[in-house]
């Protein structure tokens, strides 16, 4: 073992890796250094997929039984934005008044900062004959499409019969204080596209044209305006909100011939991403018959709704949290989607990590203290993971 890093540290130098999804930008070369240098044994899994750059993923493991408890994060992070905006260089890593500043500072490298330093601590007060293996699946394809990160890692390792027992995702939970929320799962992503098809004509005479603004006003009202469910014990209802509407008409007198709308929706476990689009589809049907409408309707249903029912697991990061926060924290599904959704298709997941509030934002930032707690935080779930 050549040393455990200081995760204030060790967060910094992975902020300075300008790394953007999908780009390396160095990152996963610092953090397998780090990591072999506390013991473990990494691997470098690259997918690509057509028309796609390839993604760096990096599969690290210490210990080589069950059971297998895995830290599962992403080092990729989302463009700065206007750099000019930013108090502080978004790659500079600078802490000022106790406060680390840069692109990833809580969503989420200091939380991989976090991980490596608290299995350092651990295997350094245990030994590495502690009865089981600590894994971290890392990948630099969170933020972006999604498509050759996590996914094809989990689905290689479970190809090759190597088992996760149990992940912890460090995204960004708590909105506020540390301790509020661990996610023990996230509602369903679902993207759809309306196109009303009308008639070009001249606003002076309407009764020759067919506007298809009007008909897709109605239609937007239909699915935006009425709940689609009341959610359930551990859901919130499902959310459906319009993110553009486009007709690309630079004439004030001119009817246009198309337009279209785009929605986002999360959604509760009350509906599948089929079942939602049915739904629509009825009450998109329903507008178009009632004004003699035609329209064309496209979706993505990115992922349903998953659930880790509360246990064993929530239970032992629960416990870990307050131990070291002195706050009980809510077990939610709320927020967006994260990583999560891949690991549960092979083992208990939740989530767990810093305070969210900047995340994305010009100047993302956190609190020195809270990446220090949040490694005591992980060591104590290790703790109690592998009991002595």
């Amino acid at each position: 073992m050549v040393g455990i890093p200081d995760p204030v540290e060790l967060s910094q130098a992975l902020i300075r890796c300008p790394s953007v999804t999908p780009e390396n930008a160095g990152v996963l070369d610092l953090l397998q250094k780090t990591l072999e240098g506390i013991g473990f044994v990494c691997e470098r899994m690259v997918f690509s997929a057509p028309g796609e750059k390839d993604v760096d993923n990096l599969y690290a493991k210490l210990g080589t039984q069950g059971p297998n408890f895995c830290f599962g994060g992403h080092t990729d992070v989302v463009p700065v934005g206007d750099a000019v905006a930013w108090t502080h260089d978004p790659f500079g890593g600078v802490i000022e008044d106790g406060v680390l500043y840069g692109r990833g500072a809580n969503d989420m490298k200091s939380a991989v900062a976090a991980f490596a330093t608290a299995a350092g601590r651990f295997v350094e007060a245990r030994g590495v004959d502690f009865g089981g293996t600590i894994s971290m699946l890392i990948t630099n394809d969170e933020e972006g499409p999604s498509v050759n990160g996590t996914e094809k890692v989990l689905n290689a390792l479970a190809a090759r019969n190597e088992r996760l027992d149990a992940a912890l995702i460090g995204e960004p939970t708590n909105p506020y204080e540390m301790g509020e929320m661990i996610k023990i799962g996230r509602r369903g992503m679902f993207n759809g596209w309306i196109t009303v098809n009308g008639k070009q004509g001249h606003t002076a005479y309407p009764h020759l044209a067919d506007n298809p603004i009007h008909h897709l006003a109605a239609m937007v009202s239909a699915i935006a305006d009425e709940p689609v469910d009341e959610g359930s014990d551990h859901f919130q209802p499902t959310v459906l909100q319009i993110t553009t509407i486009d007709v690309g008409n630079p004439a004030m007198n001119v009817i246009p011939a198309k337009a279209t709308a785009a929605f986002n929706s999360r959604v509760s476990d009350r509906h599948t991403g089929e079942s939602l689009a049915a739904l629509l589809r009825e009450r998109l049907d329903r507008v178009a018959k009632e004004r003699g409408a035609s329209y064309e309707f496209k979706y993505d249903a990115r992922s349903d709704s998953f659930l880790t029912l509360p246990g064993d697991l929530s239970t032992l990061v629960a416990q870990a949290v307050q131990s070291h926060v002195g706050r009980k924290p809510d077990l939610t599904t709320t927020g967006g989607s994260s990583d999560a959704r891949f690991f549960k298709d092979h083992c208990p997941v939740v989530e767990f990590g810093l305070v969210g509030r900047t995340m994305h934002q010009v100047d993302e930032q956190v609190e020195v203290a809270h990446i220090r707690v949040l490694t005591d935080i992980y060591e104590t779930v290790l703790d109690g993971f592998f009991p002595g």
